[in-house]
């Protein structure tokens, strides 16, 4: 690639997230003016009990397979960690991560939390490096196949052109079969990015992270569905769901406050679907998957800190007490 393409490349890939996460915030502005909050209200208590109930238990589900994604980097860094523990700290890390950001969540916290138990920061890294693949990995393949077969339907202000869409998600595809495929035939066997080796997991096991990828993202969008009563396509509600995790990711919002209720909004909203009973469920599923997590997963947070003081405590005393 010739110097004037770099810099092009080097340009575009500084402007193009901030003018995405102009764009919409934008719309998230424009969406709050015109939304009659009282009607979403309305919306949010005319959902049923039992929905609810499934959202949750769902929600429960997901967590849990998230949490698993940590056993990869376990197997393969072979941590001296527990599954137990391994489970719990991935579990409490994506409440936090979901509320509070990557930052808080997603690396300070568990590194701080499997620090605690013995594990030194490169295997922490590697282990978070193997939990983001495996989600990517799924999200990749999941979007590429909705995006190819069900084109999301957006307002003239996004992008909205079928087949812009469908060479995205063959894009996606051919990226998430190139990864599976550098796992089974490369025999360079570890990835480099910025620096940093990480060892290649072998053929089946890239297939087993694409799977559980994939099915925590499917999981995530049946959340949601579940909360609209199966009276809208289930794709259509995945794509919207997959954009709105893009779109939050980019703009850099805590939570995707806002980021989240204005993609839903103007994917599946007006025409197609009542405003109002879009954002209803929005926020029952941002109550159901992101707060009621949390609302458990700092309690458990306090518990690790104190035990963890505790032990180092017990230490001190051990290491004082006369011969």
């Amino acid at each position: 690639m010739n110097a004037p393409l770099l810099r092009l490349w080097s340009w575009t890939r500084k402007v193009f997230p901030w003018a995405l996460a102009a764009l919409v915030l934008t719309l998230v502005a424009r969406q709050a003016r015109t939304v009659e909050w009282t009607e979403v209200w309305t919306a949010v208590l005319a959902i049923p009990a039992t929905q609810l109930a499934l959202a949750v238990g769902l929600a429960a589900l997901s967590y849990a397979l998230y949490g698993s994604f940590d056993l990869v980097g376990r197997r393969l860094t072979r941590a001296p960690v527990s599954v137990g523990r391994s489970l719990g700290t991935a579990a409490i890390s994506y409440a936090f991560n979901l509320n509070f950001g990557s930052l808080v969540g997603g690396l300070a916290l568990r590194l701080r939390l499997y620090t605690r138990w013995g594990l030194s920061a490169p295997t922490v890294g590697k282990i978070i490096a193997y939990s983001m693949v495996t989600n990517w990995l799924g999200y990749l393949w999941v979007a590429g196949a909705v995006w190819w077969w069900a084109p999301p339907r957006l307002p003239e202000a996004w992008v909205s052109s079928p087949l812009w869409w469908r060479g995205v998600g063959m894009a996606m595809l051919l990226v998430a079969a190139a990864y599976v495929a550098l796992c089974f035939f490369s025999r360079r066997r570890e990835l480099s990015v910025r620096g940093h080796a990480l060892p290649l997991p072998d053929g089946r096991l890239a297939l087993l992270q694409a799977a559980m990828g994939g099915a925590s993202w499917l999981l995530i969008g049946a959340i949601v569905w579940s909360l609209f009563g199966g009276r809208i396509d289930y794709p259509a509600v995945l794509g919207a769901l997959l954009l709105a995790a893009v779109a939050g990711v980019v703009t850099h919002v805590p939570a995707g406050l806002g980021v989240l209720e204005a993609v839903f909004a103007a994917s599946l909203g007006g025409a197609r679907w009542p405003v109002a009973e879009v954002l209803a469920v929005v926020l029952v599923y941002r109550a159901a998957y992101y707060l009621l997590p949390l609302v458990f997963a700092l309690p458990a947070y306090g518990l690790s800190e104190a035990a963890a003081r505790r032990r180092s405590g017990a230490g001190q005393a051990v290491g004082e007490a006369p011969v």
